[in-house]
């Protein structure tokens, strides 16, 4: 090739470049998206519609907390998702694995909406797919953050890996937004039929993600790694992603553990304080259309915090999140229990859209930054499920049973400052800037 014709193709291969990358973030921000949807659409109906359904024969509270219960099944079986497919997508590729992950979670949520409502059974065959969704999630999450940043290269790879938690409140909006129409039929219709509708819905989102998903290229750290590999010895040689993790677990317990006040945010107002909200003043309906409101501004939100992290590090965003919710938790609770939509707007707009969004933005990128290229799937998944199972796995049923057995909201607000502070001091204290490390060193 002449330096005429490189010249000429310069510009033809970062345009290409740029269309990849568009198109892959496209994809990690939709089947986020449709991800979320499935999940918080479980979240938000497990606080207002499980415990009624498959738990009548308890009393409301009891009901309640069995309810929450067979969410954190979900966040129980994550992990397992993140070994699997981080094995898998470290070894064969992560496109393969991303279009698994989203057709189960799709065909998992479409069963959910057909599960009858029966004694005992129904409540079994609940927990089954919800431990099916908690797989499937878990190995999507880390695939799709993982094409968007390996494909943006070094500047600006914290906002191209945002998208994929964005997609987390979009999903939340959708998600929330169908179960509130379906709120407004009556009581009995809604219980009845009316809750089911927005599951049932997932098999559209399902066949638009997988279409969309299907035309994006495998990540190209991934290609170089697996050929570099190649070229320096036997791939079967090589030790199991998740042993290599293992051999030095510190890196992935820290990193866990920071993650686990910004998902404790997002279970504690995705569920408790929503009907919190809805028991002292503001209806059902608009319980769940202020959660709605929230998550719409968090997605400007965590790509916002996102683009500050690439400019200024992921670290000192990511404590701006954990102790601005230190110093407002309590107030923020005193808004939601005004009895007025508009402040309890304002509870979930500053709690979500602005503290847990400046925590959540950085995310994706400062948890794939902690770990090589050939382990990078499993280690970024196993640290996010890892923090999703402590923090929001079991916030749910943990705040239920402290507010039954105090009566007080004091005791639940003492839960969040505490999870907040333990990610603030550990990730100040203990934990690299990573903001400028090389992702192609191993």
């Amino acid at each position: 090739m002449t330096l005429a014709e490189s010249e000429s193709s310069a510009p033809v291969d970062t345009m290409k470049r740029r269309s990849d990358l568009r198109r892959v973030v496209f994809s990690s921000y939709l089947g986020s998206t449709i991800e979320f949807y499935d999940f918080i659409l479980y979240a938000t109906a497990s606080s207002l519609v499980f415990g009624p359904v498959f738990f009548s024969n308890l009393s409301p509270a009891a009901a309640l907390i069995a309810s929450y219960a067979t969410f954190a099944i979900g966040y129980i079986a994550r992990p397992l998702g993140g070994i699997v497919f981080g094995h898998f997508g470290d070894r064969i590729g992560r496109k393969k694995m991303l279009l698994l992950s989203m057709s189960i979670m799709g065909a998992a949520s479409f069963l959910i909406g057909l599960v009858p409502a029966i004694p005992t059974w129904g409540a079994v065959m609940l927990i089954v797919l919800r431990a099916v969704q908690g797989v499937a999630i878990g190995g999507e999450w880390g695939g799709a953050a993982l094409m968007s940043l390996e494909h943006a290269g070094d500047r600006n790879r914290g906002f191209a890996a945002a998208f994929t938690n964005a997609g987390g409140p979009t999903g939340a909006v959708l998600g929330t937004l169908a179960l509130a129409l379906a709120a407004t039929l009556p009581e009995n219709d809604f219980l009845s039929w009316g809750w089911r509708i927005p599951f049932l819905f997932s098999a559209v989102l399902l066949a638009v993600g997988l279409f969309v998903r299907a035309r994006v290229a495998e990540s190209p750290l991934f290609r170089e790694a697996v050929k570099a590999a190649a070229e320096k010895k036997d791939r079967a040689a090589e030790p199991m992603p998740l042993l290599a993790i293992l051999r030095a677990p510190r890196t992935l317990v820290l990193a866990g553990l920071v993650c686990t006040a910004p998902f404790v945010i997002q279970a504690l107002f995705s569920t408790f304080v929503i009907g919190y909200a809805a028991e002292n003043g503001v209806s059902r309906s608009e319980g769940l259309n202020a959660f709605a409101i929230c998550q719409f501004f968090a997605i400007f939100g965590i790509l916002g915090a996102a683009r500050l992290s690439d400019r200024y590090g992921r670290k000192p965003v990511m404590l701006c999140g954990f102790v601005g919710m230190v110093v407002l938790a309590w107030p923020l609770f005193q808004l939601a229990s005004s009895g007025s939509f508009l402040l309890v707007v304002l509870a979930f707009v500053i709690g979500c859209s602005v503290l847990q969004s400046l925590t959540f933005g950085p995310m994706p990128a400062f948890l794939a930054e902690q770990f090589g290229t050939r382990s990078r799937y499993t280690g970024a998944s196993l640290g996010y499920q890892i923090g999703s199972l402590l923090g929001a796995g079991f916030t749910p049923v943990i705040v239920a049973s402290l507010f039954a057995s105090s009566g007080t909201i004091t005791t639940v607000v003492a839960y969040l400052v505490a999870l907040c502070a333990m990610s603030a001091v550990i990730l100040a204290v203990f934990v690299r800037e990573s903001k400028d490390v090389d992702l192609t060193a191993g």
